[in-house]
């Protein structure tokens, strides 16, 4: 396992202060709001890898938890995490995870990430609105109607994303700290 050096937490730490400057802005379409939130997630993971990009999503959760105003509609506290939408929340842990693993053990195979990447994205939806129906007594219909039909066809648009912007930002980010560890022993 890697050591949380300095470089990984100030890594961590970057990609975290893009969730709060991002995560905040969304659209507010109905009882789920239009946000970047997978977006980060998945380049979260993407680029720092599994462990890495998990770590920078619980610390923008954890930032959220304690009332920071991080969260859709720059909102935040437990009743956030903890109400009808916190099972999306919670759920792109998994997300991040899987996205992590993938990407990591099977980097030259960009099919197979976008396909691991959507089934996180699938498992995301099910938590997040079997949460919500959970929370709001909502019919699982009219849930899937108000919180995941939408949403497909912008979140499969930011899974594409996060691999165009994720694949060159990782290799340029390793490319990067190998040249500095080379320097560093030189």
């Amino acid at each position: 396992m890697k050591r949380l050096d300095i470089r990984n937490m100030a890594l961590i730490a970057v990609m975290t202060a893009l969730m709060c400057i991002f995560g905040p802005m969304s659209i507010p379409i109905g009882a789920v709001p239009f946000s970047l939130t997978p977006l980060l997630v998945y380049l979260a993971a993407y680029i720092l890898g599994m462990r890495n990009g998990t770590v920078a999503y619980l610390v923008y959760l954890l930032i959220g938890f304690v009332g920071v105003p991080v969260m859709s509609g720059y909102s935040g506290g437990p009743a956030k995490i903890l109400g009808p939408t916190g099972g999306y929340l919670m759920a792109f842990i998994l997300m991040a995870l899987m996205t992590g693993f993938v990407v990591e053990r099977f980097y030259q195979n960009v099919p197979l990430q976008a396909v691991v990447m959507f089934v996180a994205l699938l498992i995301c939806y099910a938590a997040g609105t079997a949460w919500f129906v959970g929370q709001t007594k909502m019919a699982l219909s009219k849930a899937l109607a108000v919180c995941v039909y939408p949403f497909v066809p912008f979140d499969c648009i930011k899974l594409g994303l996060a691999i165009v912007i994720g694949r060159p930002v990782r290799e340029r980010l390793r490319g990067f700290l190998q040249a500095r560890a080379t320097a560093s022993l030189a």
